[in-house]
């Protein structure tokens, strides 16, 4: 049975982290009590980040974590990932799936109804939506969508949502009261001074969001 897509989506950023230091950050954030780690790595060369992705997957099976590689479907198969997340320029997800197998995680971006229910067509196990709110991670990122379309989207389809886009501690409950399942938070957890505390900060709203 899959683990399910729910809590902190933890993204490692090598826009914010030196492949170098992932390590210790990717330990920091999952002992805070993240489920769900992914590294995102864009512009970087393959050897670098395959060697990277081995030592996350290290770190994720210590911490009991799923460990996603962002768009890389061949490096996520060469480290033993549990899965990959494709954009929507990425390799198809039929043809993903079938490097992958069948057990893997693979999980979608989406940016409006129609592409997410694609995604569930194409047997998603999850779609990220966004961005919801303006965002400095992503300089291609598209205008935001909000809660209000978040809410549509809940309504479109079954799969579990990872909400992403300048989505913070103090505006993550919002966005799980809108119908997602989990937040991805990248530079507000990166950024700060204290990663693990941020981390745990965040985790804990979205405990109490969900009364748990």
């Amino acid at each position: 049975m899959k683990r399910k897509i729910e809590g902190l989506y933890a993204i490692i950023d090598a826009t914010y982290v030196a492949l170098p230091d992932m390590e210790r950050t990717a330990s920091g954030i999952l002992g805070a009590g993240a489920g769900i780690l992914q590294l995102r790595a864009k512009g970087r060369g393959a050897g670098p980040v395959l060697e990277a992705s081995r030592v996350l997957k290290r770190v994720a099976l210590e911490y009991g974590a799923l460990f996603i590689v962002n768009d890389r479907v061949d490096l996520a198969v060469l480290s033993g990932a549990d899965g990959a997340h494709l954009g929507q320029d990425d390799i198809p997800l039929p043809e993903a799936r079938i490097l992958l197998g069948p057990d893997s995680v693979i999980g979608v971006s989406t940016h409006d109804a129609a592409e997410a229910r694609r995604a569930q067509e194409e047997g998603a196990d999850y779609i990220s939506f966004g961005p919801i709110f303006s965002t400095s991670t992503k300089k291609d990122a598209q205008s935001p969508r909000g809660v209000e379309y978040l809410k549509e989207i809940r309504k479109t389809v079954t799969l579990p949502i990872v909400a992403i886009g300048g989505i913070t501690e103090n505006n993550a409950a919002e966005v799980l009261n809108a119908g997602a399942d989990s937040v991805a938070v990248i530079s507000g957890i990166l950024l700060s001074k204290d990663v693990p505390g941020r981390a745990a900060s965040v985790i804990s709203r979205i405990k109490m969001a969900k009364g748990s």
